[in-house]
């Protein structure tokens, strides 16, 4: 896997280059909206395509499932499928908000098992590979030691596209900002996975996101030394869009705390997925 692990870095910092040179002029942007709150600019889409090209050229029999892009084939037809976001969070790029990144994953065999997250605002280089833990920089890194809810500081993501859950997430943020330390909505769920797994958090949930949201952030955590969830403490996460994250005293504190408030309706998506 390290050839590949060397080429999604590769990739990564393609669109790196791409996104950074866009930065210095984002009023000029042409900005498309895909849905309510939800955009799209003609830098996310260089960006993904140079990522897909470079991947590509190394491994053309690969599948993709990229955010701006038809997937390639369809989920478990491919034995390699890279899942691409080429800028997680976009609404922060536009308003020149420093908190962006480029997520690459690699499922292999129905498995995570590459890794790349780049946050070209610091020049930080997340990566992991499938039993040989993650970096940050080529630095091992590990989640923290938190081992209670109580005094743990939590990342999580607001609902923005889609408010059918939004009274069920209100009802999970009531109570754990009664619980932790605090809450934290910084706007990127792979940079928000990446630094749970660097320790700079304790925990993170969310819910309504996408595969390409969470691939790479999830294999970072599990491969930091934390565990990851769908609601239902399953490995749906990728599926159901579904996800709690954590140290795993935190981790385990944390879905007992939201599985509560987890509607009928947020079930029934999980059993679905």
């Amino acid at each position: 896997m390290l050839p590949m692990l060397n080429t999604a870095v590769k990739a990564a910092r393609r669109a790196g280059v791409i996104i950074t040179r866009a930065s210095n002029d984002v009023d000029r942007l042409i900005v498309h909206s895909k849905g309510e709150n939800d955009f799209v600019t003609e830098v996310d889409q260089k960006a993904e395509q140079a990522i897909i090209q470079t991947l590509l050229d190394a491994y053309p029999d690969h599948a993709i499932l990229a955010e701006e892009s038809a997937a390639t084939a369809a989920p478990g037809d491919a034995e390699y499928q890279w899942i691409i976001d080429p800028l997680d969070g976009t609404t922060n790029f536009l308003h020149g908000f420093p908190q962006y990144c480029i997520s690459i994953a690699l499922v292999y065999r129905g498995q995570l098992s590459v890794a790349v997250i780049y946050d070209p605002v610091r020049n930080d280089l997340y990566t992991a590979m499938r039993g040989r833990g993650a970096f940050l920089n080529e630095r091992r890194i590990r989640v923290s030691k938190r081992d209670k809810l109580q005094g743990a500081l939590i990342g999580t993501g607001f609902p923005y596209r889609d408010f059918t859950h939004l009274d069920a997430y209100t009802a999970m943020f009531k109570d754990l900002v009664q619980k932790t330390a605090g809450l934290r909505r910084p706007g990127s769920a792979a940079l928000d996975l990446a630094w749970l797994a660097a320790g700079h958090t304790d925990g993170f949930f969310e819910i309504g996101l996408n595969a390409w949201d969470i691939a790479a952030g999830c294999l970072l955590v599990l491969e930091a030394g934390g565990l990851v969830s769908d609601f239902a403490g399953e490995e749906n996460y990728l599926q159901s869009g579904n996800v709690v994250a954590g140290t795993p005293k935190v981790f385990v504190q944390l879905l007992q705390t939201i599985t509560p408030h987890v509607t009928p309706a947020l079930r029934g998506e999980v059993a679905q997925a």
